[in-house]
């Protein structure tokens, strides 16, 4: 019985982190931005940003996750991804945001579209845009 406890007590807590930002950016509203397939609770502070995927899309490598995370998180912020960083679940960049000195405002959503077209050169090659517009 003392087993089943402390195993219900693992799960509320693994289910109560799914969507808490780190340390430094507790306190941050987030916006939610859908890139693709990908939705993503971005948070900006001081230069750097962080993007937290909460949808469960599979996802085990950072691979495809970094270009749709790096686009929510320029939506968002104003600013250019400098370096990326985290995993395919939390996800951190540096930004450059030139001489700005804060963010421009940013609408609380962003609906986007994945277009795949093929390209030349090799057999297969594909050519991946994104399209977002503010919802």
């Amino acid at each position: 019985m003392l087993v089943m406890r402390y195993a219900l007590c693992l799960v509320v807590l693994m289910l109560a982190a799914c969507n808490t930002p780190s340390p430094g950016f507790r306190g941050i509203d987030p916006v939610r931005v859908k890139v693709g397939p990908s939705v993503f609770d971005v948070r900006v502070q001081d230069g750097q940003a962080e993007a937290l995927r909460i949808n469960s899309d599979y996802a085990p490598r950072m691979g495809p996750i970094g270009p749709r995370a790096t686009l929510a998180i320029e939506q968002v912020s104003g600013c250019t991804v400098r370096r990326l960083g985290g995993d395919q679940a939390m996800i951190r960049a540096s930004l450059n945001c030139g001489k700005v000195d804060a963010p421009p405002p940013v609408p609380p959503s962003y609906s986007c579209a994945v277009f795949t077209r093929p390209a030349d050169g090799a057999d297969g090659a594909r050519i991946e845009e994104i399209v977002c517009d503010p919802v």
